[in-house]
């Protein structure tokens, strides 16, 4: 065996081993899927409570995260905040109240909420009975 032999023999580990890491670094990207809701476990919390759907990267965007939340009556998600990431939140059920714009406005079973890119947003439940919301948050490669 040749110095060259050993230097190539090398060479090709270290490409091997350098492309195994390479591609368990990459996060794998969320398949199509359905969520069950049954499978959906609250997880408690001081406001009411969240269930944890995905937070993943998917083919086209760095990350979509879903969660299901329940809010006590009364009570707020967190103080208004701003993000560069989009989002939608769809009421499930209760009656809600979301700072859009700088305004607050009022939401029923099925209204829809899109919170812009760096806006103040949140939302509280302003009803006498749990109110839920499915939240869709998603990043792309600009933001």
């Amino acid at each position: 065996m040749t110095r060259r032999d050993v230097f190539v023999a090398f060479t090709a580990v270290l490409l091997t081993l350098a492309t195994v890491s390479v591609m368990r670094a990459q996060p794998t990207v969320l398949p199509s899927t359905l969520f069950e809701w049954s499978a959906l476990v609250p997880q408690p919390n001081s406001t009411g409570e969240v269930r944890r759907v995905v937070q993943k990267p998917t083919a086209t965007l760095d990350e979509l995260e879903i969660h299901i939340t329940t809010l006590k009556a009364g009570e707020e998600s967190h103080p208004p905040h701003k993000h560069a990431n989009e989002e939608i939140l769809i009421v499930k059920e209760g009656n809600v109240e979301a700072l859009v714009n700088g305004e607050l406005k009022r939401g029923a079973p099925g209204s829809l909420i899109f919170q812009a890119s760096n806006q103040l947003h949140n939302i509280r439940n302003v009803g006498t009975t749990p109110a839920t919301y499915h939240m869709i948050n998603w990043k792309t490669p600009a933001k």
